[in-house]
């Protein structure tokens, strides 16, 4: 099978390049979409904890639906394609960035925050100086399962009409090639592995910033 996979990847070089960049773009697209709107939710919650549980219990209960379906329900609307999958990919991050953005400015000590504003601090200067940069580990801790989990996610997105390294598994699903399946599932695998040893790279170098002296 090994051997198989190997073969099927040096013939179908362009067609596995064409997918694996397709798949980049969607993901990538996606995360970032859901890092903008989950750091802005996040901090709403934080600031506003009245309406915390409940972007909190929406966000799950949207969480809990499964993909297949959710993307059957946006179809009626936005049609199939990428926009349909984009629109989903968007939905399941936003509850790990919303949540890791919220817990990171909550699990702050109260003195820490207190002692800003007995200093003369204001609201938006406590936020960006002293909550954002302390949370800044726990935040691109969501950030990190959130990629994983997106570039995991974008390979159903084929089954809708979008490109992606999906389609290699789709193709290879339905032309009954365990090749073409396993292909794209490894590639899949490969691009999450880099994404999380990336955002890895970029939380250890942040700690060990912080904890350099001045």
């Amino acid at each position: 099978m090994i051997k198989d996979v190997f073969l099927l990847y040096t013939d179908r070089f362009d067609f596995f390049l064409q997918c694996t960049l397709e798949h980049l773009t969607l993901s990538l697209a996606a995360i970032m979409i859901a890092v903008f709107l989950g750091l802005g939710l996040g901090i709403l919650m934080a600031q506003m904890p009245r309406v915390s549980r409940l972007l909190i219990g929406i966000i799950s209960v949207v969480y809990t639906i499964p993909s297949i379906a959710l993307l059957g329900f946006l179809i009626p609307f936005t049609g199939v394609g990428d926009t349909t999958a984009l629109i989903a990919l968007v939905v399941y991050g936003l509850l790990p960035m919303t949540r890791n953005t919220y817990l990171g400015i909550r699990g702050i000590d109260p003195p820490v925050i207190e002692a800003a504003y007995g200093m003369g601090s204001t609201d938006t200067e406590v936020l960006f100086r002293i909550k954002l940069p302390l949370a800044v580990p726990v935040i691109l801790g969501g950030i990190r399962n959130m990629a994983v989990m997106t570039v995991s996610l974008a390979g159903v997105a084929s089954f809708i009409g979008a490109g992606g390294l999906g389609v290699a598994i789709y193709r290879g699903i339905t032309t009954n090639n365990p090749a073409m399946t396993l292909t794209g599932s490894l590639l899949i695998a490969v691009i999450a592995l880099i994404f999380d040893f990336s955002f890895g790279v970029l939380d250890k170098r942040y700690r060990r910033k912080r904890r350099l002296p001045s």
